[in-house]
C-alpha cells in the first residue's frame, strides 16, 4: 500500500479530476487498477507455483517464461524502479519548494531549489536503504501512519465549514452543484485528453509488485505476496476514488485567492460555479490566471485539509516510502539478474555484502540513475515515463501466467486458484494496447529494447535450465507436428536425406559431425549415435554420460540429436540404432560412416562387421554414404582417450581409428565429463569457406538419385556457395556429344543447377598394370584356393578360410574390380584438386561378394586422394522428381 500511494495521490489526483472530471476520473482509476488488479492475480498464480526465490518481478517472469524474455524484463523493471525513485523525490522536492515559497524562501528558483532538495533526499534515502531491510521496514511503518493520519485530516476536512479564506481559494465544501460541474471533463493544456491523464495517473498504481520484490525477504511468500497484493490493490483503489469524488464535491476548478473578489452591485456578468456562494473569479478566469483551484493548484488537499501540515507530512510519507520502496527493489531486482550471468559486463553489481546479502553496488547504480533523472525536475515528464516501462513489465507478467497455463504443463500447480488464464491473455493485451495510445514512440522503444535484449539472449544461448513454460510449449509444438506428420504419406518433393550418423564419441570424429551438418543444419535431421559395448545396459549412470557429449555439440553449433546404445558388439547395436531411431516420419533414412582405413590389420570378424553393417542398411531401405579423409577422421588419440580393445585398433583388434562406426565406448570410460568438456573445440577443413573449388560428382550409377542431391544440398549453403559443381558419367566415345546433350537436359528437368557435365568414355578401359599389380598386392593376404574354402571336411581349418576371397571369386569380380582401379586412375586424372569428390559407391552382393574383396574396392576407389571421398549409394528409391506433383 505504501508503494501504491505516492506523489500522484497528494499532488496530481485533484488536477487529474479538474482535467478529467470525477467519472472520467473514476475510469481512469478503475481502468488502472483492473490491469493491476489482473496483474496481481498472474503474479499470485506465479508466485504460488514453487518456492519463490529473491529477485522478485524478474525471478517470476525469468523462472516461468525463460531467461530471454525474463532476462529483458528484468533489465527494464530495474530500470522502472530506479527512474520511479526520482518521480517519488522530485514530487516531495515539490512539497518542500511549495512550503520554501510560501514563506519566502528560495536558494535559486523553483526548478534549481527542487533538484537541489531531490539529490539531498534521495542521498538519505540510499544511506536508510543500505542500512539493510530493518532500518527500512522500520521507517516504512512510520510512514504508514503518518499517511493514515493525513487522510483523516483530509476527511475531517471537507466536512468542515469553509472559511472565507478557503472559499476565496476554491473550497466551499460538500455542494451538488460544483460535483455536477465538477463530474464532466474540463480539458486544459497540452496533457489535456482522457490518456495524457492516464499516462499521469497510472504510476500511482503501480507499486503492486513491492511485496514480491522483496521476496527473498519475506518469511513465507507464498501466502505473504497474493493475499498482500490484492489486498493493497483493493483498498488503495477505495482511497483513490473516494478522494477523486469528495474533493470534486469540495473545491471548483478556478479561484483568485483574493478576499476582495466577492459578488457587488457593479460586477458584471459573473463566470464559475463561485458565483452561487458569493464569489465572482471571472477576472483571473477570462484571464486564465487564476492561482487557485483544482485545475491550478496542486496543493489543493492541504487547502481542504482540517490541518494543512498534516497534508505535507502525508505527501512526504507517501513519496519517500515510495522511492524507498523502489530504491530497494531496483538494486535488488538487478541483483538477481547479475548472478544468472545473461549479459556481459553487468556482474559487478551483483555483490552482496553482509549477512543479508546487500547488492551495495546496485544500490549505486540506482541512486546514479535516479539523480539523472531528478535533475529533469518536472513531475508531469517523469510519470509518463515511468507509465509505459511498468506497462510493459504488467503485460510480460500476464503473459507469463497465460503462457504457462495454455502449456498445460504438469509442473503447473500454482496454489492459488482465483485467477483465469484468459483474463491473464486480456491483461497482457490492454496493457500493449494502452502503452501505444499513451506514447507511441516510447511503446516502440520499450519493445524495441525487449527484442534487443530478447535476440542477444538466443543468439547466446545461456547454459541456465528453470523448467520454463516456453521449454514445455517448445515440447507441445513439437509433439504436435511431429504427430501431424503421421497424418500424411511422405512425397517425394518433400524428400530431405535424414542422417543416422555413427560417430561414436562426437568430439572424436569433429570432421565427420561438421560434413553432415553442413547439408542437414536447418534442413532435416542429423543423429550422431555410439554403440558402447562391453558394458551393461543403459541406465541413469549413461544417460548422464551423454550430457557431455550434447554440450560439445551445443556448443559447435550442430544441430543433432545425440543417441547411445548398449550392445553385445557393434553390428548389434547399429542394427538396434537401424531399426529404432526416430520418431514417426522423423526416422533416418541415410547411414553415414567413416572409412575404415586400417581395415587390412582388424581380425575377420570386425571386417565383417564393418560390411555386414553396410549390407543391413541396404536391408532396411536406408541409403548409405562413407566419409574418407587422408588425414584420418578419428582424433583420440590426439585426446589421449583409451579405446576399446575389442573394436578400436591401438592393437591390431578392432575398427580402425578412423572408421565412423564406434564403440568408442572407451571415450565414455576414460574422459570423465569435466574433462570432455574442457577439451578445445578442434578445427576442421568444412568448417572454413571452401573458395572457388569444384564439388566432382562422379554418377555411375542411377540410386535414386542421393549421389547428385547431395552435392546440389551443399552447393546451396554459403561456405560452398562459390564451388562448381562438376559432374562425370560414363559413356560411349563414338556419341559424346549427343549424351552430353541428353544429360545436361536431364539434369536441367531436375532443376539442380549443374553446368558442367564431361562424359568419360574411357572411363570402362583397362587400368594400368602397375595399378592392377598393386590391387592384387592388396587383396594377396586375404586370397585362398578354392579347395581350401569349399572343403566338405567341417574342421578349424576350413572354418578359418571360411571368409576369405577364393580364386574363382576373385575372377568372378575380376571384371568389377578392374573397373574400380580405372574409375580411381580416371579421379586421379580429374579431381586433385577438388574441395569434395563424391562417387557412386560399388556395391557387393551379400553372400556373394567376400568382405576383404569388398572392402578392397573401397579402398582402391579412393586411394591416395588428397580431397576428402564421399562414397554414396542410395536405397534404389527415387529422390528427385522431374514433376511439380
Amino acid at each position: 500500500m505504501l508503494n501504491i500511494w505516492g506523489v500522484i495521490l497528494y499532488l496530481r489526483l485533484p488536477w487529474i479530476t479538474a482535467q478529467a472530471g470525477i467519472g472520467l476520473t473514476w475510469v481512469i482509476i478503475l481502468l488502472s487498477s483492473s490491469i493491476t488488479g489482473i496483474t496481481g492475480l498472474s503474479t499470485s498464480a506465479i508466485a504460488t507455483n514453487g518456492k519463490v526465490k529473491g529477485g522478485g518481478t524478474y525471478f517470476l517472469i525469468s523462472r516461468s517464461l525463460g531467461p530471454e524474455l525474463g532476462g529483458s524484463i528484468g533489465l527494464i523493471f530495474a530500470f522502472a524502479n530506479a527512474v520511479a525513485v526520482a518521480m517519488h523525490t522530485v514530487g516531495f522536492a515539490e512539497t518542500v519548494q511549495a512550503l520554501m515559497q510560501d514563506t519566502g524562501v528560495s536558494m535559486v528558483d523553483r526548478l534549481n531549489d527542487i533538484r537541489i532538495i531531490g539529490v539531498i533526499t534521495v542521498t538519505c534515502l540510499l544511506a536508510i536503504s543500505m542500512a539493510g531491510m530493518e532500518w527500512e521496514s522500520k521507517a516504512q511503518v512510520l510512514f504508514f501512519f503518518v499517511i493514515m493520519i493525513s487522510f483523516g485530516s483530509y476527511i475531517v476536512g471537507t466536512i468542515m465549514p469553509a472559511s472565507r479564506q478557503k472559499q476565496a481559494r476554491g473550497f466551499f465544501s460538500y455542494r451538488a452543484d460544483i460535483f455536477a460541474e465538477n463530474f464532466v471533463p474540463g480539458w486544459r493544456g497540452p496533457e489535456g485528453s482522457f490518456f495524457g491523464m492516464f499516462s499521469i495517473f497510472f504510476p500511482s498504481a503501480t507499486g503492486i509488485l513491492a511485496g514480491a520484490n522483496i521476496s527473498g525477504d519475506l518469511k513465507d511468500p507464498n501466502i505473504a505476496i497474493p493475499r498482500g497484493t490484492m489486498l493493497a490493490i483493493f483498498w488503495t483503489t477505495i482511497s483513490y476514488l473516494i478522494i477523486s469524488a469528495t474533493i470534486g464535491s469540495c473545491v471548483v476548478r478556478d479561484a483568485s485567492g483574493s478576499m476582495n473578489d466577492t459578488i457587488s452591485s457593479l460586477s458584471g456578468e459573473c463566470l464559475g460555479i463561485g458565483c452561487n456562494y458569493g464569489w465572482d473569479f471571472s477576472e483571473c478566469i477570462n484571464n486564465k490566471t487564476c492561482p487557485f483551484g483544482l485545475s491550478n493548484n496542486y496543493q489543493t488537499m492541504s487547502l481542504v485539509s482540517a490541518v494543512a501540515p498534516l497534508i505535507s507530512a502525508g505527501i512526504f510519507g507517501a513519496t519517500l516510502s515510495s522511492a524507498l520502496a523502489c530504491l530497494v527493489s531496483a538494486p535488488k531486482v538487478f541483483q538477481c539478474l547479475c548472478k544468472d550471468n545473461l549479459y556481459p559486463g553487468i556482474g559487478f553489481f551483483g555483490k552482496g555484502y553482509g549477512k543479508n546479502n546487500e547488492p551495495l553496488r546496485s544500490y549505486l547504480l540506482a541512486y546514479i540513475i535516479a539523480i539523472c533523472f531528478i535533475l529533469i525536475a518536472e513531475l508531469n515528464t517523469i510519470a509518463p515515463i515511468i507509465s509505459n516501462f511498468f506497462l510493459c513489465s504488467y503485460a510480460l507478467i500476464n503473459f507469463s501466467c497465460f503462457h504457462a497455463s495454455i502449456t498445460n504443463s504438469p509442473g503447473w500447480r500454482p496454489t492459488f486458484r482465483f485467477y483465469s488464464k484468459w483474463l491473464s491473455l486480456l491483461g497482457a493485451v490492454v496493457s500493449v494496447i494502452i502503452m501505444f495510445l499513451l506514447t507511441w514512440w516510447a511503446a516502440l522503444i520499450a519493445i524495441g529494447i525487449i527484442i534487443f535484449l530478447l535476440g542477444y539472449v538466443l543468439y547466446k544461448k545461456p547454459d541456465v535450465n528453470w523448467g520454463s513454460s516456453m521449454q514445455a510449449s517448445s515440447y507441445n509444438m513439437a509433439l504436435s507436428q511431429c504427430v501431424g506428420l503421421n497424418q500424411v504419406e511422405d512425397h517425394i518433393k518433400n524428400y530431405r536425406p535424414q542422417c543416422l550418423v555413427l560417430t561414436g564419441a562426437p568430439c572424436t570424429r569433429p570432421s565427420l559431425v561438421d560434413f553432415i551438418s553442413t547439408f542437414t543444419k536447418n534442413q532435416s535431421l542429423m543423429i550422431c549415435a555410439n554403440v558402447i559395448t562391453g558394458e551393461p545396459s543403459p541406465g541413469p549412470v549413461d544417460s548422464a554420460k551423454s550430457s557431455p557429449h550434447i554440450s560439445w555439440l551445443n556448443k559447435r553449433r550442430i544441430k543433432s540429436f545425440y543417441h547411445t546404445v548398449a550392445a553385445d558388439d557393434l553390428r548389434v547395436g547399429v542394427q538396434m540404432l537401424l531399426q529404432s531411431t526416430g520418431l514417426g516420419r522423423m526416422r533416418p533414412n541415410v547411414l553415414v560412416m567413416g572409412f575404415k582405413k586400417n581395415w587390412r590389420k582388424a581380425q575377420p570378424s570386425n571386417l565383417e562387421n564393418y560390411i555386414g553393417i553396410l549390407h543391413d542398411a541396404f536391408d532396411l531401405q536406408y541409403g548409405v554414404c562413407v566419409l574418407r579423409m587422408k588425414e584420418g577422421l578419428d582424433i583420440s588419440r590426439t585426446m589421449q582417450a583409451h579405446v576399446n580393445l575389442g573394436f578400436e585398433t591401438s592393437t591390431e583388434q578392432g575398427l580402425d581409428t578412423r572408421s565412423s562406426t564406434t564403440t568408442t565406448a572407451a571415450i565414455d570410460t576414460s574422459l570423465d565429463p569435466e574433462a570432455l568438456m574442457a577439451m578445445s573445440q578442434p578445427t576442421s577443413v568444412f568448417q572454413t569457406r571452401q573458395g572457388k573449388k569444384t564439388i566432382d560428382v562422379y554418377w555411375l550409377s542411377d540410386d535414386g538419385g542421393l549421389t547428385l542431391l547431395v552435392p546440389y544440398l551443399l552447393s546451396r549453403k554459403k561456405r560452398w556457395g562459390r564451388c562448381k559443381v562438376r559432374l562425370f558419367v560414363g559413356g560411349e566415345a563414338q556419341q559424346i556429344d549427343e549424351q552430353k546433350q541428353e544429360l545436361k537436359a536431364l539434369i536441367g528437368r531436375f532443376r539442380l543447377g549443374f553446368q558442367d557435365i564431361q562424359v568419360l568414355p574411357d572411363i570402362n578401359g583397362k587400368p594400368q598394370s602397375e595399378h592392377i599389380k598393386r590391387f592384387e598386392d592388396l587383396i594377396a593376404p586375404y586370397r585362398v584356393s578354392s579347395v581350401q574354402k569349399d572343403g566338405q571336411e567341417a574342421d578349424e581349418t576350413t572354418k578359418e578360410f571360411s571368409w576369405m576371397v577364393s580364386d574363382e571369386e576373385f575372377e568372378t569380380f575380376k571384371a568389377k574390380s578392374l573397373r574400380q582401379i580405372r574409375l580411381n586412375e580416371v579421379i586421379q586424372d580429374y579431381s586433385r584438386d577438388a574441395a569434395l569428390i563424391v562417387v557412386t559407391m560399388p556395391v557387393g552382393r551379400r553372400g556373394a561378394c567376400p568382405s576383404p574383396l569388398y572392402m578392397a574396392w573401397l579402398e582402391i576407389v579412393s586411394r591416395d586422394l588428397r580431397p576428402p571421398v564421399l562414397l554414396v549409394r542410395g536405397n534404389q528409391e527415387n529422390v528427385l522428381t522431374l514433376y511439380c506433383q
